[in-house]
């Protein structure tokens, strides 16, 4: 199966080895999205709720160079500095998928890239 690149300028660039999002077939793997300003790479949001709000509008700037939309999306992970920040994530998730609800899991981990308190990625049927 071929796989193409997707990039999107109204995303983050990458912060490493990695793409934005890769499509294979009919899906779209997107990288996992932090809380950056896609112009000036510095994070944005001093709490979860605030720094999801722009992890969400950077993955569907993916999703949108890739094809997709939320509604598309089928699984996502959401990566929480802090588990105690599960509500208000969730509250700002749940705005933005709206009656649309991907497969999902939750976890928690010691520490995210450049300080971030919340990271999303997801596969997309296309």
């Amino acid at each position: 199966m071929k796989s193409e690149i997707v990039q999107s300028p109204a995303a983050p660039a990458a912060i490493g080895p990695y793409s934005q999002a890769i499509k294979a077939g009919n899906l779209l793997f997107c990288s996992g999205q932090i809380a950056l300003d896609p112009k000036t790479m510095n994070m944005v949001g001093s709490n979860a709720a605030e720094q999801a709000e722009q992890v969400l509008k950077n993955l569907a700037a993916v999703l949108t160079a890739g094809g997709a939309s939320m509604a598309h999306v089928v699984r996502t992970t959401i990566f929480l500095a802090s588990m105690a920040d599960f509500a208000a994530v969730n509250e700002v998730y749940g705005r933005h998928f709206g009656s649309h609800k991907p497969a999902r899991a939750t976890v928690a981990v010691k520490e995210l890239p450049k300080g971030g308190l919340v990271e999303i990625d997801c596969i997309a049927a296309l």
